[in-house]
Parts: structure tokens; sequence; C-alpha cells
């Protein structure tokens, strides 16, 4: 599949609901997370947990939404909207840009970029 059509059926998923069978599927086993200019997280185990415990700090899912996106050569750009209640009681709109490098119809490298201000 191409890089268009893998990071479209991805952004799919995530908006279904199914974001860590989007991980398991859409992944590479080397896979590099990061956010912002934070430490890199290194390999499918460590971002499975660490994807894990982001979703369980989550007591309410109000939605989510992907806006423009745009794909040159092997990376991939989303602007997303996330709407949750994380347990504690904090409601917060998240919004970030997500940007994939792509390689074997894998995402290899993953970063997302947002403000905390």
């Amino acid at each position: 599949m191409s890089v268009e059509a893998n990071d479209k059926k991805l952004n799919e998923m995530i908006l279904q609901g199914k974001a860590m069978e989007a991980f398991e599927e859409l992944y590479a086993d080397d896979v590099v997370m990061c956010e912002n200019f934070e430490k890199e997280c290194v390999g499918k185990d460590a971002n499975r947990k660490r994807e894990i415990e982001f979703f369980s700090s989550i007591e309410q899912f109000h939605g989510a939404s992907v806006g423009g996106t745009a794909v040159t050569g092997d990376t991939s750009f989303g602007e997303w909207v996330f709407d949750c209640t994380f347990k504690g009681g904090a409601h917060v709109v998240l919004k970030q840009v997500a940007v994939r490098k792509w390689k074997n119809d894998k995402v290899v490298h993953e970063r997302f970029y947002y403000s905390k201000g």
C-alpha cells in the first residue's frame, strides 16, 4: 500500500476507537516515538506500554477529529484534536500534529508536536 493509503487507514482506525489495534498492525517492531522534543521511546514493546498508560489515564473520551493531512515521500502529517477527561477530572482538548515516517508499510518514527500553553 502507499504511504497515503496506510496513513488514511491508521487515522480511520484511531477515529473508530481502534488505536491499539492500529498500533499492533501498522507500527514497526523498532518504532521510535516521542512527544515534541522529549526523550525518544524506542521499540514496540516500550511504546505499547506507554500507549496503554496514556489510554488508561483517560476517564471519558468525548471525541477526536483529524483535520488537514499531507504526505511527502515516506512522511505523513496529520492535524489532530482529541477531547477527553482524564482521571481526576481534568477535561482537556488536545491539539497536535502527528508526523510519521513510514518504511515497508509500517510507522518507524512518530513525533507529536503541540503547545503546552
